[in-house]
């Protein structure tokens, strides 16, 4: 069992300390579901990516920028559902944020596997 406070105040620091401003530590690993905390320090950004079929950010603690079909801000305590389409997400102050993966959906493939052009 992980205790997320603790774990949120942990990866924090190591973000604080790592010269790109970012941890991440995988906390659930089961089958299609993925849950990982990350944690970014003010001004820092994950760069445009794909998001898998389902996924939701919940804050718990800093302010966040999510950008993609339009710019939304998330406080802490807030959580957003993420859409299917690339996004990028900045810190608006140091931020720690658990994200709700689900890597595969039964006849939409799964996210590990490669695109098929």
């Amino acid at each position: 069992m992980n205790h997320v406070t603790e774990t949120a105040d942990r990866i924090l620091a190591r973000a604080k300390e790592s010269a790109h401003g970012r941890h991440a530590e995988i906390l659930v690993r089961e089958g299609p579901l993925r849950q990982s905390l990350l944690a970014l320090t003010e001004g820092t950004e994950l760069e445009e990516h794909n998001s898998p079929p389902a996924a939701s950010l919940y804050l718990l603690q800093g302010a966040v920028r999510v950008t993609g079909e339009g710019d939304t801000d998330i406080a802490a305590g807030e959580l957003h559902t993420l859409t299917h389409h690339r996004h990028a997400v900045t810190a608006l102050a140091d931020s720690v944020f658990l994200l709700t993966t689900v890597t595969s959906i039964a006849g939409q493939g799964s996210y590990d596997e490669p695109a098929i052009p």
